[in-house]
């Protein structure tokens, strides 16, 4: 039996065609989603709740930036390129795929985006838990990410759990230059 290089990047994804393809990036997005969720909750459960959120805190500032490059990299969106630069961005975001967001206001200086629908926040909600209290952490990754696509964007915090689910969005963020 021959031997196969399992890394060769023309091994089967070569062979995929379009659906197929966007199955396996949601399941990737899926994964990577599982993933976060249960990092935190290993910390959670070993550490405590604010330990967890600090680690996350820390995780996401140096996570956002790294997806906002690689983003801007794949889709030849220009540094410093404001507004219409981080809505193309947002909307090429891991979650992006699993979360149902929307672009509520956009101008060339200011956009509100919100999450309609967070995988994380739905599933608490079935489960009849409370909504995780993610908002020192969003601050932190939407921040993280809009500055490293253009240095001038400011963030600010519209709605996010601990704020009540306002039975339209989870969280809104607003960005200006």
């Amino acid at each position: 039996m021959e031997k196969q290089n399992m890394s060769d990047n023309n091994s089967p994804w070569e062979s995929f065609d379009k659906s197929t393809l966007l199955e396996i990036i949601d399941d990737f997005a899926k994964n990577w989603l599982a993933h976060d969720g249960l990092w935190f909750q290993a910390m959670e459960s070993k550490y405590g709740l604010e330990a967890a959120i600090e680690a996350d805190i820390e995780a996401w500032r140096r996570f956002s930036p790294i997806e906002a490059k690689r983003i801007m990299k794949r889709h030849h969106i220009p540094d410093n390129g404001g507004i219409p630069a981080l809505v193309k961005a947002l909307g090429l975001r891991m979650y992006a795929r699993l979360n149902k967001q929307q672009i509520l206001e956009e101008t060339d200086q200011r956009v509100i985006f919100q999450m309609n629908d967070c995988r994380v926040q739905s599933a608490r909600t079935r489960k009849g838990m409370p909504l995780f209290p993610c908002k020192p952490v969003g601050i932190v990754e939407y921040e993280s990410f809009a500055k490293a696509i253009d240095p001038k964007i400011k963030t600010k915090t519209i709605r996010c759990p601990p704020d009540e689910f306002n039975g339209e969005c989870y969280c809104a963020w607003e960005f200006t230059i």
